[in-house]
């Protein structure tokens, strides 16, 4: 019987590369026996909200235990809307415990290509992310979010954030291959997102 399961959830143009700190995740926690789930997620390259979205609620419900759910990047606008549409149906939280990842900023989405996935129209204030605990882990030069994570999302969410200095968009370019603090975040919510330097 599982007592918890982690959902790995990826960003626009990601195919779950080898060396990425998320592909690096997926493979220590099974190592420890852990329940993983790391799908792909469709049209990686012209992602759709709906699909995106219709896709995340599949893999939940295959979760058992304490649902942990990590986004990166796209996948963080994602989980807002989709927590968004369950605050407008009453519905319970969709997860446990949420740790968000280099989320785009509004000027990220003047990109066609996400401009869908856009937070702008969202009341962050009002998103229920996780029925425990939201952390926010971002840096304060990531290029896709000029705007400031911290500022930009943390206080409206009003979630534990971790800025993590000058470590750009947090991928594998930016150093972030195997990343021994996500990994003890996943083991205990009360560790802190560091950086891999």
């Amino acid at each position: 019987m599982w007592t918890r399961s982690f959902l790995i959830l990826h960003g626009v143009e990601n195919r779950r590369p080898e060396g990425h700190w998320q592909h690096e995740l997926a493979m220590d926690l099974r190592e420890r026996g852990e329940q993983v789930f790391y799908p792909q997620l469709p049209d990686t390259d012209r992602p759709k909200l709906a699909d995106w979205t219709d896709a995340i609620r599949a893999e939940l419900a295959l979760m058992r235990g304490e649902k942990i759910v990590l986004c990166h990047s796209l996948a963080c606008a994602a989980w807002m809307h989709l927590a968004a549409a369950d605050a407008a149906s009453s519905n319970p939280a969709s997860a446990d415990r949420v740790l968000l990842v280099s989320p785009p900023g509004p000027e990220a989405y003047d990109w066609d290509v996400i401009a869908g996935f856009s937070t702008a129209g969202l009341d962050l204030a009002g998103l229920r992310l996780a029925g425990h605990s939201v952390r926010l882990a971002c840096s304060d030069n990531d290029p896709y979010c000029v705007e400031g994570a911290a500022e930009q999302y943390g206080r409206a969410l009003g979630c534990e954030v971790d800025v993590l200095p000058g470590d750009g968009h947090l991928t594998f370019t930016d150093g972030y291959g195997r990343w021994p603090s996500a990994l003890a975040w996943c083991l205990d919510e009360t560790e802190r997102l560091t950086p891999n330097h």
